[in-house]
């Protein structure tokens, strides 16, 4: 071999080696490469129409818009959802409550019927402390049973704020890629001594969507600790959680509106887009549809890895 020829294999080897030493203890140049290729991430979201408050079907996925901390992300591609939803629904069963509670149980079962098939539901009501009416089941019937066993509790306080940061930690434990957190209740005065900071530390650690349907006190008052905190909860968790909030003045409405919400509910898309690989995770997940007249609701599917 001509010492030409031998001194060009050696520069060879010592490159080879140069490249191939980071390689094997992480530090590569190629790093910064690897760590901006994208990854799938999913999330589940609710899309209707906000004058008729019906689910909309069939987007492409060109009609998704999302962001996370303000950088919007592209969506690849898009499906009906399908997976199971647990779905814990808590009712207002207090003193305050009594003069609406056979419309809250018609509204109630209304909701059961409409959702059902799902996937797992539980009732729990708040007269004085949270109380399961029912655990998590697949059953129809059961559902309406126990539907039909509620009624008020005499003399009982609401306990609202409570059955909220318990459900959501039950909630977090079960293996579900999403799950839903419903509430029907009515302003009234709140028993709970929870702080709201508190209350949406827990749903957001479960990683449930909440939704709050309201018979609204015109004359109610927030000025004690526990009625903010009550307000702030329903007001800030379903925005937050990726929920839907609907108020009603009559107790009347609550049927008609349960069913809205659970055609809502039931209809989610299953939206897949792109993140670059990040040592930080975003905080901030925003969706909306790139049409006029229509509202986007939803969040980033549960157990997936936060980078």
């Amino acid at each position: 071999m001509s010492r030409a020829a031998l001194a060009r294999l050696i520069a060879g080897c010592v490159a080879f080696a140069s490249v191939a030493t980071p390689l094997a203890n992480g530090d590569s140049f190629l790093m910064p490469r690897l760590l901006a290729q994208a990854r799938e991430r999913i999330a589940y979201v609710s899309v209707f129409d906000k004058d008729k408050q019906q689910p909309v079907r069939d987007l492409p996925a060109e009609a998704f818009v999302i962001r996370e901390d303000g950088t919007r992300r592209e969506v690849l591609r898009v499906a009906t959802a399908d997976s199971p939803l647990p779905i814990a629904i808590i009712v207002d069963n207090s003193q305050a409550a009594a003069p609406a509670i056979n419309d809250l149980r018609k509204g109630l079962t209304a909701f059961l019927t409409a959702v059902q098939g799902s996937g797992p539901i539980s009732i729990v009501t708040i007269a004085d402390r949270p109380t399961a009416l029912t655990d998590y089941t697949s059953s129809h019937q059961e559902l309406l049973d126990a539907a039909n066993r509620l009624f008020h509790g005499p003399s009982s306080g609401a306990t609202l704020l409570d059955a909220i940061a318990e459900v959501a930690k039950g909630l977090a434990k079960r293996d579900a890629d999403r799950a839903a957190i419903v509430v029907i209740t009515t302003e009234n005065i709140e028993y709970s001594n929870l702080q709201y900071p508190d209350v949406l530390a827990a749903l957001k650690a479960s990683g449930a969507t909440l939704h709050v349907l309201v018979l609204v006190n015109q004359r109610g008052s927030f000025s004690t600790d526990e009625a903010r905190n009550r307000s702030t909860v329903l007001d800030r968790g379903p925005r937050e959680s990726g929920g839907v909030r609907m108020d009603v003045l009559s107790s009347m409405s609550f049927e008609p509106r349960l069913r809205d919400l659970a055609a809502i509910i039931k209809s989610q898309y299953r939206v897949v887009y792109s993140r670059p690989q990040s040592l930080i995770p975003p905080e901030k997940f925003e969706v909306s549809v790139a049409k006029p007249g229509l509202e986007a609701h939803g969040a980033p599917a549960r157990g997936q890895a936060v980078k």
